[in-house]
């Protein structure tokens, strides 16, 4: 059984993806120990809420250390909704900037659509190399979301070959935007995949199974 642990920064509605992690096979610690964090074979970092509380919360509890030493050492991460937005370069709402963690290039910004938040179950367009999304290519997942990333960190990235370029999944509300990202250690996804019914399931399944 693979270790699994959910960083508790203060970020709202944790226990959901507890349990969802739980129910497929995960041995989990909800923790911001760093000794556990760092002993687990996978991490989670959930996020719920605006990207620059999320960022003062998580480096409140040396959680941007905690995630830049997993990755340092190819350890797995998997972010969660606002998860997702801060591994990006900054975010950006109601016209302040904020740092985000800078793993992938890109900047998170204000969705351009007649309803906002985009609320509710969305297809999404995943790569054909997909790890995450292996079973449910063709499937509906729940986003809850105001901001998100529109352009692509893998065409910013390919000036610094050879690095292998992150797998990038899009939906669309209004324009096309990020809904996942594949990068080695690193994944994330826009929507929830702990409120995504059967193929939220399988996604969080397949990257257990990645763990090892």
């Amino acid at each position: 059984m693979s270790s699994v642990a959910v960083l508790d920064y203060g970020s709202g509605n944790v226990r959901s993806a507890v349990r969802a992690l739980e129910r497929v096979g995960a041995d989990v610690e909800l923790t911001a120990d760093p000794d556990a964090v760092a002993a687990a074979d996978g991490l989670v970092v959930p996020g719920v809420g605006a990207f620059a509380a999320v960022m003062e919360q998580l480096r409140g509890v040396g959680g941007d250390r905690m995630i830049e030493r997993r990755l340092a050492g190819g350890r797995p991460v998997l972010g969660i909704c606002v998860g997702l937005q801060v591994m990006f370069t900054a975010g950006t709402e109601h016209g302040v900037t904020t740092p985000g963690l800078d793993q992938w290039p890109g900047e998170v910004v204000r969705l351009e659509a007649d309803v906002v938040p985009h609320m509710g179950w969305s297809t999404v367009a995943p790569p054909e190399d997909t790890v995450l999304f292996r079973g449910v290519e063709d499937q509906r997942f729940y986003f809850v979301h105001s901001y998100a990333v529109q352009t692509d960190p893998a065409e910013a990235l390919r000036s610094d070959a050879p690095m292998r370029e992150p797998l990038i999944t899009w939906a669309e509300h209004g324009a096309r935007f990020v809904a996942a990202v594949e990068n080695g250690p690193l994944s994330a996804t826009q929507f929830h995949p702990e409120k995504s019914g059967d193929a939220g399931a399988q996604l969080l399944r397949n990257w257990v199974a990645s763990l090892g």
